[in-house]
């Protein structure tokens, strides 16, 4: 007799499923409430907050609102029906695809409904059985998803390590030499757990040497908007953007936004438009996030200082922790990570004191996403964070790392701190 599916579901709940009636509405799934800034409500009281994707502090920007407003009072949500494709075609969608063309000087762009289904159906539509896709081990999951309906052969290389990828490459160039297919490499600009860029310069000067022939397609949501001097990303950072083949970016981090674009050469674009799977067949993005979208980039443009403030809470953040004897890693963009030692109970519990007793609301990221006995606490400054903001941050982290020195956290059970998770 087959196995009830269903039954199999409620005995393996998955890696963070199984934790679920603990964690629900605290540790996962929180609301945080009233409007986005640095400062939100969780759980009824006001809390510091340094885990929300608004990176140039756009999301309550007075023109942005304006726009969003008037656009959706003159549109509403449903126009325009159907897929761009079919009838879902208007002047405002192509009039931001061209801009967003100008600004990251690429020849065409793509506008996606969503970064995540955007990223799984470029991979799928770009390769076939032929070809091998060689990428970097911490490339973010949409990544991973896209690669799942690859029916070729992938390899990987450890996170930026250019032996490894020299290596991957070379398997990669054998097997495309006899079945004269291609290579993709598909790494990120910024990755947004740990905050260190890809090493695209690293990749590019493989190519220019003439070592291995490929296409670079590079996912950078967390750079644009954010790294290099006009923005365009970590490509305009290591001064190789024109290097770049396929560029991904999203309206999501910088922009505050829902969202997402691909930049290549105009050939390329077109044949996205009409292979990419998720875009053919889903609904065009709404009109009041492409009206909302074209202002954002408008002032992304021609407003730096917002990009300016974000560096310098950033650095005043970074700075500030490693001179307290913290640990940041690699990070050279916004994302801050901190990297403790202690177990899942100690992570847990150290999160209910920082939120209930400091008013710190950042991420938490455990196991598997980072060793086991290691903590990290993930922290996104904005443009709206203030300096007493990062002083309260750095000197509240003092505390609640002696405490974890002292074992004041340790416990055999995870959120040894009693919280209604119900609330």
């Amino acid at each position: 007799m087959a196995q009830d599916i269903f039954d199999k579901i409620r005995k393996n709940r998955g890696p963070l499923g199984q934790y679920s009636k603990g964690v629900h509405g605290y540790f996962t799934f929180p609301k945080l409430e009233g409007e986005v800034g640095n400062k939100m409500i969780f759980r009824g009281k006001e809390c510091l907050v340094w885990s929300v994707n608004n990176y140039l502090g756009l999301a309550n920007h007075p023109e942005i609102r304006k726009a969003d407003a008037e656009a959706s009072e003159k549109w509403g949500l449903a126009y325009p029906m159907g897929s761009r494709m079919m009838t879902g075609q208007t002047n405002e969608h192509e009039a931001l695809e061209g801009e967003i063309s100008d600004f990251m000087e690429k020849e065409d762009t793509i506008l996606l409904n969503f970064g995540y289904q955007g990223m799984v159906s470029a991979i799928d539509s770009m390769v076939d059985r032929m070809d091998v896709i060689v990428y970097d081990s911490e490339s973010h999951a949409c990544i991973l998803d896209g690669m799942r309906l690859h029916v070729g052969k992938r390899f990987v290389f450890q996170h930026n390590d250019m032996v490894s990828f020299d290596k991957q490459m070379e398997r990669a160039t054998k097997i495309v030499e006899r079945t004269g297919g291609g290579i993709l490499v598909i790494t990120e600009g910024v990755f947004g757990m740990a905050g260190d860029q890809g090493k695209l310069k690293e990749i590019v000067d493989f190519r220019k040497s003439g070592k291995y022939n490929f296409r670079l397609f590079v996912d950078d949501a967390h750079g644009f908007g954010t790294v290099g001097e006009r923005g365009q990303g970590s490509g305009e950072e290591q001064g190789v953007h024109d290097e770049i083949d396929i560029l991904f970016g999203t309206f999501a981090k910088a922009m505050a936004s829902v969202g997402a674009f691909v930049c290549a050469e105009e050939s390329i674009v077109e044949y996205l438009r009409y292979n990419m799977r998720s875009q053919v067949y889903a609904k065009s993005l709404a009109m009041p996030l492409v009206v909302g979208a074209r202002k954002r980039l408008e002032l992304l443009r021609t407003q730096p200082e917002h990009k300016e403030r974000l560096w310098s809470v950033a650095k005043s953040l970074q700075d500030g922790l490693v001179e307290n004897g913290f640990d940041i890693g690699l990070t050279n963009s916004c994302v801050t990570p901190v990297f403790l030692k202690g177990n899942l109970a100690e992570a847990t519990n150290l999160t209910v004191d920082l939120r209930e007793n400091y008013n710190i609301f950042c991420s938490i990221v455990i196991y598997p996403v980072v060793p086991k006995d290691v903590i990290m606490l993930r922290l996104i400054p904005t443009a709206t964070h203030t300096m007493e903001d990062v002083q309260y941050t750095i000197e509240s982290f003092q505390k609640m790392k002696q405490k974890l020195d002292n074992g004041d956290y340790y416990s055999e059970k995870m959120a040894a701190v009693e919280v209604d998770t119900k609330s």
